[in-house]
């Protein structure tokens, strides 16, 4: 999906090429890509002998989607919770508590 949204559109060749390593076969990618389509995510249009994938959804839809899924699988369905973990995140610097606090912060004014 990152590459169909920063590109626009891409063959399923398109995609297995910008793949980072590991690289998956294209069978692996096309069967995704189909996946991804049958639940609403991509449609796709014929070009020539290949099909171009373009999103149907938005980068910040998929993510609000996936977090809700997130928060109700694993955190009770409690931002606090998911809060708490990622506070407690030994790999969260001074700087990214700093942003947190104040986007907390900005949240509270409303």
């Amino acid at each position: 999906m990152n590459i169909l949204w920063d590109h626009g559109e891409a063959t399923v060749g398109d995609i297995v090429a910008r793949l980072s390593r590991p690289m998956l076969a294209y069978t692996t990618v096309l069967t995704t890509m189909r996946t991804l389509e049958s639940k609403g995510y991509l449609r796709h249009r014929k070009s020539g002998r290949a099909f171009l994938y373009t999103p149907r959804v938005q980068r910040a839809d998929a993510a609000r989607s996936l977090l809700n899924a997130l928060l109700d699988r694993f955190f009770e369905g409690s931002p606090r919770n998911l809060t708490a973990l990622l506070v407690s995140d030994q790999r969260l610097s001074n700087k990214d508590i700093d942003y947190l606090q104040h986007l907390i912060e900005r949240k509270g004014t409303r």
